[in-house]
């Protein structure tokens, strides 16, 4: 039994970006999914899928890496956890390393990145970090 799905789906992008992988599978949920659409909308990753399989449907992450093949993510972290839960509202959010990384929330709108809630004027829970 998984006990935090988000850690692991991080965890599972971090060690195939450390070792230059193309892509990663993992289940899916609708807040991994949220959360691939958010990285993909900010330019962390080429693009996202979910397939059909046995005994759960996977989530399929194509990684993106700059020309000469660095990483596009270089630090992504688990902020809020099951046992410490970290709230922020919209005047709170401040931009990570002056606008280059990102921080993303679940809102009542949805899952959305730091730039986002910060134009709706909405605060969530403060999911991860990537630079």
């Amino acid at each position: 039994m998984m006990t935090d799905p988000i850690a692991d789906m991080l965890t599972r992008i971090r060690n195939a970006v450390s070792v230059e992988r193309p892509n990663v599978e993992m289940p899916v949920s609708k807040v991994k999914r949220g959360v691939a659409e958010v990285l993909k909308r900010e330019g962390f990753i080429w693009d996202y899928s979910t397939e059909q399989a046995e005994p759960v449907n996977q989530l399929h992450i194509d990684l993106k890496y700059g020309p000469s093949g660095e990483q596009i993510i270089r630090h992504i972290k688990r902020v809020s956890k099951p046992g410490c839960r970290v709230y922020s509202s919209a005047k709170d959010l401040r931009p990570i390393l002056n606008g280059l990384g990102i921080s993303i929330l679940s809102t009542s709108r949805g899952v959305m990145s730091d730039r986002e809630a910060r134009q709706q004027k909405v605060g969530g829970e403060v999911l991860c970090e990537v630079w």
